[in-house]
C-alpha cells in the first residue's frame, strides 16, 4: 500500500487564491487596466460623434465602477474578518 498525499489541484488553488486578499487586489487591478480601452473608447466616440458608441462606453465604466466596489466592499469584509487586523 501506498501512503500518497494528495495535493491540492492547480484549479483548487486557484480558486482560493482568487478569494485571497491579494487575489482581490489583483482583481481591482486587472478591472481598473480594463478602464484605460474604455477611455480610449469614449475619446474616439466623442472625436466621432458617434453617439451610441459614447453611451456603450459610459455604460462600461458604469460596470467597471460597479465591479470596483465589489471588490473593495470583499476586501473590507476580509479585514474585518481578520483577527490581526485591530
Amino acid at each position: 500500500m501506498s501512503t500518497e498525499v494528495s495535493k491540492p489541484s492547480a484549479l483548487k488553488k486557484a480558486k482560493g487564491f482568487k478569494k485571497s486578499k491579494p487575489g482581490t487586489y489583483l482583481s481591482i487591478g486587472t478591472t481598473l487596466f480594463g478602464a484605460v480601452s474604455v477611455l480610449k473608447q469614449a475619446k474616439k466616440a466623442r472625436g466621432e460623434q458617434d453617439t451610441l458608441q459614447l453611451v456603450d462606453a459610459i455604460v462600461s465604466a458604469a460596470a467597471i465602477a460597479t465591479g470596483v466596489a465589489l471588490l473593495v466592499r470583499e476586501l473590507r469584509r476580509m479585514n474585518s474578518d481578520d483577527v490581526l487586523a485591530d
